[in-house]
């Protein structure tokens, strides 16, 4: 059975983006950056939701071939590209024609079913690590028991609102801690396993 993980950047108030999804408010340092480009490398297949989709898919697949772009932003550029993905989302069409499963380009996979249902099937089978991105995809998935990990990389700044890390929940979910880290400008990292 292959594990899930779920990680983002947080405000301190729970929010991976304020109102409007405005995600300014988060400048990783180099440090973290790096520590991101490491998480990446060890994920064998990512799942995105339509919207961090477009963001990501819009930004990363040239970015190493962009003036300025650091050593650590072109491996993850070329990490991007390499990993396979899957796309969850009923109203995104594929790119360029044909089929919308292998029509996206960079390694991805459109599904526009039952996303729980799919990484259900997913984590049953045989493979490596997979990473969810995206606070709605990981909320459902959070709601359906399929997260092993959080990784939530908590900034300094309250954000009074937005899209929360969490989901809302009938029963509490115990955590245990397996790893804390401070980067700088005052971010933490704190790594929790889903109690089974």
């Amino acid at each position: 059975m292959r594990r899930l993980t779920y990680g983002l950047n947080v405000s301190l108030d729970g929010y991976v983006s304020a109102a409007g999804d405005d995600l300014s408010w988060s400048e990783p340092s180099d440090e973290l950056f790096e520590w991101w480009l490491h998480e990446e490398q060890a994920v064998s297949l990512l799942l995105y939701g339509r919207r961090l989709w477009e963001d990501m898919s819009a930004y990363w697949p040239t970015r190493d071939q962009q003036p300025g772009t650091t050593p650590a932003q072109a491996a993850y550029a070329q990490n991007w590209r390499d990993t396979p993905k899957v796309v969850f989302s009923s109203s995104l069409a594929g790119a360029g024609g044909g089929s919308p499963a292998d029509a996206l380009g960079w390694d991805a996979r459109l599904v526009s079913g039952d996303a729980v249902a799919e990484i259900a099937r997913l984590k049953a089978g045989d493979g490596g690590l997979m990473r969810v991105a995206g606070a709605t995809l990981g909320r459902s998935a959070m709601r359906a028991g399929l997260v092993d990990e959080y990784a939530v990389v908590t900034h300094p700044v309250v954000l009074g609102g937005g899209a929360p890390f969490f989901a809302a929940r009938d029963r509490w979910l115990r955590l245990d801690l397996v790893e804390t880290r401070t980067f700088d400008g005052g971010v933490v990292l704190t790594r929790y396993q889903t109690r089974r």
